[in-house]
């Protein structure tokens, strides 16, 4: 389930939802999916208070406890859309990387603490999915700085 808090032409509910069946089916996740796709100032919020960092980010994914629940992932409208203009590709697009980078947190992966094992799986998902270069590629320094996108992915955990 996608749930947009603003209105922005630029995004399609609908295409983002089927997007994000197709990407849970092919990480083999379960349960039901919930997407936020919110303002800067709310991320910020949601960071500080599960990751104690005082700043917005792009996506934070937040792991069920329940096998009947995949989680939940917030998204900054924002920050989507500036990457999305920096690296010339439409808002849509952006929020797709951003859904699977999100899902790979909620089924494990931790590209701040595994060997590379998220980075593989991402880039192998973003072929299969037809995405551009992903987050952790932008943030590992694999772009130029004129293509790089602003600010890094983060995960967040529920306490």
């Amino acid at each position: 389930m996608i749930i947009l808090e603003h209105e922005n032409t630029d995004i399609h509910e609908r295409a983002l939802t089927l997007f994000a069946t197709k990407a849970k089916r092919a990480l083999g996740a379960r349960g039901e999916l919930s997407i936020r796709i919110t303002s800067s100032a709310e991320m910020r919020d949601l960071n500080r208070r599960f990751r104690r960092k005082n700043k917005p980010t792009d996506v934070l994914s937040f792991p069920a406890d329940t096998p009947k629940l995949a989680g939940d992932i917030a998204i900054s409208a924002e920050i989507a859309a500036a990457n999305a203009e920096e690296l010339g590709h439409s808002v849509d697009t952006e929020l797709k990387i951003l859904i699977l980078h999100g899902l790979l947190h909620l089924v494990g992966y931790d590209h701040e603490t595994d060997a590379g094992e998220m980075q593989a799986k991402e880039s192998k998902l973003r072929q299969r999915l037809k995405l551009p270069v992903g987050l952790i590629e932008r943030t590992n320094g694999q772009l130029s700085r004129r293509r790089r996108a602003l600010p890094a992915a983060r995960k967040g955990r529920r306490k």
